[in-house]
């Protein structure tokens, strides 16, 4: 499937973030270094020039406050899509990720496996995750700035670039990132680039 230019940007960093805690469909408000990202996004966004562009949202509070703060002046066009939201984890909601390993530490063999994601007990998991966020996808018109989480970006970009959705685990993540994806190539934009 070929899908418009994409922008995908994640969250800022929130209060739940530097605590460790799982936030799936909950919520917590942004850091002040969340904000400073958010800002950092709005000036790369500025940069690459989004007239034109769509301009979604995850209705989630932390991705809908990066998405006022990012899309600046063009902040009253955003849309929210209930499709963009964060994965959900069920009962691991809220939990710190410390207490998840202790209690599941055969699921964090590596640091960098996130095949955890898939196992949190009544949690949404990996393949509806990807079914979703493809119906997301699939019903775009054209190129599309796109405010989201940690895994539903993940889970975007594994679209936008052909992949299967196991790979999500393989494709770098940051808060305050702004990934642009165009022809099957995603270059991750910077301030200083």
């Amino acid at each position: 499937m070929t899908y418009p230019d994409l922008l995908i940007l994640r969250h800022g960093e929130t209060e739940w973030n530097l605590a460790g805690r799982m936030q799936g469909e909950m919520d917590s408000p942004l850091t002040a270094t969340g904000r400073a990202q958010a800002s950092a996004q709005q000036r790369i966004l500025t940069r690459f020039g989004i007239d034109g562009w769509q301009a979604w949202t995850s209705p989630q509070g932390r991705s809908a406050v990066t998405a006022r703060i990012a899309m600046g002046e063009r902040a009253e066009d955003l849309r929210t899509d209930p499709r963009l939201s964060e994965i959900t984890m069920g009962e691991w909601t809220g939990l710190h990720r410390r207490d998840i390993v202790a209690a599941a530490p055969h699921l964090f063999e590596t640091e960098m496996d996130l095949n955890w994601y898939d196992h949190a007990p009544g949690g949404e998991g990996i393949a509806a995750l990807y079914e979703r966020t493809g119906a997301f996808l699939d019903d775009l018109t054209g190129p599309s700035v796109i405010v989201t989480h940690g895994i539903t970006s993940r889970m975007l970009r594994c679209h936008a670039l052909g992949l299967e959705p196991a790979a999500f685990t393989e494709l770098p993540g940051g808060q305050g990132i702004v990934y642009h994806l165009s022809g099957g190539v995603q270059t991750c934009l910077s301030e200083g680039a």
